[in-house]
């Protein structure tokens, strides 16, 4: 432990090393599975790691200090390596390499560019694991003054600019760091995806004034202790102007949601200010898309052309046909194809009640397939787990004489907000499963709902997981700037 710790507004070290009696540590090998240990493991011993992730290695060439030690330190880092490739080629169970890395090889603690590295690995191997936010960066204007008052107005979205700002990793850090509260300590680490075009920022908050071992200390004298830290993922697509963000996972036994939702609110006030430059600022808009799919966040907010053509509309995206909306043909869907190859083979002896039934069934196909496209497969990898939608159109009026009269409430008052005498009931949906818009595909496939009167936001074409529903159009909910 550091002599002399001073509170500083610095960010954690990467070398900084954690005892590994530390629950936090043993939380984070723990999410691990036995290939994924050692793999990490083989990482930490890389010669280009070993300035942040060294080992524990044997001094002395005296087998005597090993007797009483059931994982005897190694003498070199390439006896090391080939001593974890041999358990990699071997089977075994996880408490053994679990051992042989807290109590053996690396007895001397974890420091937090390891434990960084472990959690992106879990990461990686469960890519459901967080929930994302998917948020816009809006380049702000000058408001117009009012009036010939002295007073400035907030500057407004310029929702029409097309300027996105420059992004440099290490002037992005140092830049979001000062926008962090100072009794609030942080370690970052970059890292490419493996195979989505992203690049990921790891944020470790630690709700310490200190960047030495005192802050991540658990003794109770320690003014802060590991278990209250926070871990927040920022993912920034390539070519794109959008920035995912994460729910603020829990380390340790650390406070409530009131705290997340705080935490999450200064990461997101911070990016902007952090991105933004004299004379050219941004900020966050929500782009109303949570899910815990990041393939599908690409997929929607990413820079393919898939960001506006959702559904139906995909045919135009794919970029290996010439398909234009202007064109005066349609293109012909596959299953038109189909539909062709199985009318040319014998024809069945049907009765008219069952040929209606296919036909209803061949149409409902049909359907499906022009409003969702290619999209909306059970087995694309790309689904949405919750969908939650609130109907603020106005009730139907099926006046006898066509004009459109009042209704009056079934309870006799009167709705807040009602416009022209007209009742919007509150009416909210929640579609819940592993990929929402593929179970509305299949309902369309087999007749249940009527593909030609569906709305587009059903299809999934909006790109929206939450939003308000009025005059049939969907839009962002609750000031989530859509």
């Amino acid at each position: 432990m550091a002599r002399i710790s001073v509170p500083t507004t610095a960010r954690l070290p990467s070398s900084l090393r954690v005892a590994t009696s530390n629950p936090a540590v043993s939380k984070i090998l723990n999410h691990l599975s036995r290939a994924s240990l050692l793999s990490v493991a083989l990482d930490w011993l890389d010669e280009n790691n070993q300035a942040l992730a060294a080992p524990y290695l044997r001094e002395t060439e005296d087998e005597d200090d090993d007797l009483d030690d059931l994982n005897p330190p190694a003498q070199s880092l390439e006896e090391l390596q080939k001593l974890y490739a041999d358990l990699q080629a071997r089977k075994g169970s996880k408490r053994e390499v679990l051992d042989r890395i807290v109590e053996g090889d690396w007895r001397h603690g974890l420091s937090l560019y390891q434990l960084a590295m472990a959690d992106l690995q879990h990461l990686y191997d469960h890519p459901l694991s967080q929930k994302w936010s998917a948020y816009r960066i809006v380049p702000l204007k000058p408001a117009p003054r009012d009036g010939d008052g002295d007073d400035q107005p907030p500057p407004v979205a310029d929702k029409e600019s097309l300027v996105v700002p420059r992004f440099h990793p290490s002037t992005f850090l140092n830049a979001l760091q000062a926008q962090v509260l100072p009794d609030v300590k942080a370690h970052y680490n970059f890292d490419r995806h493996r195979a989505l075009p992203l690049l990921l920022l790891r944020i470790f908050i630690l709700d310490s004034p200190y960047n030495t071992s005192l802050g991540i200390a658990t003794p109770k004298p320690a003014p802060a202790t590991f278990d209250t830290s926070r871990t927040v993922y920022i993912a920034f697509p390539d070519a794109s102007p959008h920035v995912f963000i994460s729910k603020p996972q829990t380390v340790g036994a650390g406070a409530g949601a009131g705290e997340s939702k705080s935490l999450r609110t200064l990461i997101v006030e911070g990016i902007p200010k952090a991105l933004s430059r004299p004379r050219q600022r941004f900020t966050l808009k929500s782009t109303s898309l949570a899910t815990r799919n990041l393939e599908e966040m690409v997929e929607r907010r990413g820079s393919q052309r898939t960001n506006n053509a959702a559904g139906g509309w995909g045919v135009y995206a794919d970029e290996n046909k010439k398909e234009s909306p202007l064109d005066t043909v349609l293109p012909t869907p596959p299953l038109s194809e189909e539909e062709g190859r199985e009318g040319k083979k014998r024809a069945r002896a049907l009765s008219p009640a069952t040929r209606r039934e296919e036909r209803a069934a061949k149409r409902a196909r049909l359907v499906a397939k022009a409003r969702f496209g290619e999209s909306a497969r059970v087995d694309d990898g790309k689904g949405v787990e919750r969908v939650d939608v609130v109907i603020e159109d106005a009730f139907p009026e099926n006046e006898p004489t066509g004009e459109p009269g009042r209704r009056e409430r079934p309870d006799g008052g009167d709705k807040e907000g009602e416009a022209g005498g007209q009742w919007r009931p509150n009416v909210r949906l929640t579609f819940h499963g592993p990929h929402v818009f593929a179970g509305l595909r299949q309902l369309v496939e087999h007749g249940i709902i009527d593909g030609e009167r569906m709305p587009g936001w059903l299809t999934g074409e909006e790109g929206v997981t939450v939003g308000a529903v009025r005059n049939g159009r969907i839009r962002g909910y609750k000031g989530s700037g859509v």
